[in-house]
C-alpha cells in the first residue's frame, strides 16, 4: 500500500512538472506571429568579430543576420573579412557556422561600390542564399543593377543614408525606382530619415509595397558627443512612434526583414536590445489584440 501511495505521489508531482513547463513554455512563446523576419544588422557589434556576433546573435533567440561588408570573421578564418573575394570553402563553412547556432545569414549590406563590382555581389549574395543586398547604387549604375536583380533573383534594398546620400528621402528614393522591377525597393532606416527632418512613419507610407527591410531603431532628441545628434536608444524610450511603426508594418501587410540596428553602447548592447525584445512583444500584442 505505501508502495502504491509512494507511486501515486510521483505521479502526481511528475504531472505538476510536466504542467508547470508546458505554461512555462507557453509564457515564453511568442504570442503574436508575424510574417516577416526579426534579424539583427552586424554592424550592431561592429567592435566585436562576425563569430563573437553569431553568439550574441544566438544569446538574444533570433535567427536571422545581415552583415555588413567587412566584418572581420574572427574565430577559424584568421584575418578575412566578410565579402565577396571569400572562396567557395570558406562561404560554405560561415554558412555552417551559423547553421550551428540556428541563425541564417539573410543578407549584407550597405553595400556601396563601383560598377565594376556589383556582379560579384550579387553572385556571393546567391551563392550564400541570401535574400537581398541592402545597397547605395550609384545612379548612373540603376540599369545593371536592375539587370543583376533579374539575372540571381535576389531583391535590392535601397538604404537612405543622410544627405548627401542621393535616397535620404522616400521621394528621391522612388523617383530612381518607382518605374524598375519589384525586387528593388527600399531599406528603410527609420532613424535617419527623422535625423532628416522626416516623419518615419509618413515615410512608411510613402514606400509602401517596396519596403524589402528595416533597419529598426528608436532615437533620442540629444547629442552622445558633439559630432553626433540623435543617437539611438531603447525601443519606446525615444522620439519615434516604435508602436506606430510597427502597426504600419502590419496594416501594409509586410513580409520582409525587419533587422534590428542598435549603434549604442557598443562594448555591452546584448541587455539594451533584450529591452527592445521585450518591447517589441509587448507592442505586438498590442497591436493585434
Amino acid at each position: 500500500m505505501k508502495r502504491l501511495e509512494r507511486n501515486l505521489i510521483t505521479v502526481f508531482f511528475t504531472a505538476c512538472l510536466i504542467l508547470y513547463n508546458f505554461h512555462y513554455a507557453a509564457a515564453q512563446s511568442p504570442e503574436v506571429k508575424t510574417d516577416w523576419k526579426l534579424a539583427v544588422q552586424s554592424y550592431t557589434f561592429h567592435k566585436f568579430t562576425l563569430m563573437e556576433t553569431l553568439d550574441k546573435v544566438q544569446t538574444l533567440g533570433l535567427h536571422y543576420l545581415e552583415v555588413y561588408p567587412g566584418h572581420p570573421l574572427g574565430a577559424g578564418f584568421g584575418e578575412l573579412n566578410f565579402s565577396p573575394s571569400l572562396s567557395k570553402e570558406n562561404q560554405e563553412k560561415l554558412n555552417q557556422e551559423a547553421a550551428k547556432r540556428d541563425i541564417r545569414i539573410i543578407a549584407m549590406g550597405v553595400v556601396v561600390t563601383e560598377a565594376a563590382e556589383w556582379e560579384a555581389y550579387f553572385s556571393f549574395a546567391a551563392a550564400m542564399h541570401m535574400e537581398y543586398i541592402s545597397a547605395e547604387p550609384a545612379l548612373a549604375d540603376w540599369d545593371l543593377v536592375e539587370k543583376l536583380v533579374k539575372k540571381y533573383n535576389i531583391k535590392l534594398a535601397v538604404h537612405n543614408h543622410p544627405k548627401p546620400s542621393l535616397y535620404w528621402s522616400p521621394n528621391d528614393l522612388l523617383q530612381a525606382i518607382g518605374h524598375r522591377d519589384a525586387r528593388i525597393g527600399s531599406c528603410a532606416d527609420v532613424g535617419h530619415w527623422r535625423r532628416e527632418g522626416l516623419n518615419p512613419l509618413e515615410c512608411l507610407r510613402k514606400v509602401k509595397g517596396r519596403i524589402h527591410a528595416l533597419h529598426f531603431k528608436d532615437i533620442t532628441s540629444g547629442k552622445r558627443s558633439a559630432h553626433e545628434e540623435m543617437p539611438d536608444t531603447i525601443w519606446g524610450t525615444g522620439i519615434l512612434d516604435v508602436k506606430a511603426m510597427l502597426a504600419e508594418l502590419k496594416q501594409q501587410n509586410f513580409k520582409g526583414t525587419l533587422a534590428i540596428e542598435y549603434e549604442n553602447n557598443w562594448e555591452n548592447s546584448v541587455p539594451d536590445i533584450q529591452k527592445n525584445l521585450t518591447y517589441y512583444s509587448q507592442a505586438l500584442k498590442e497591436i493585434n489584440p
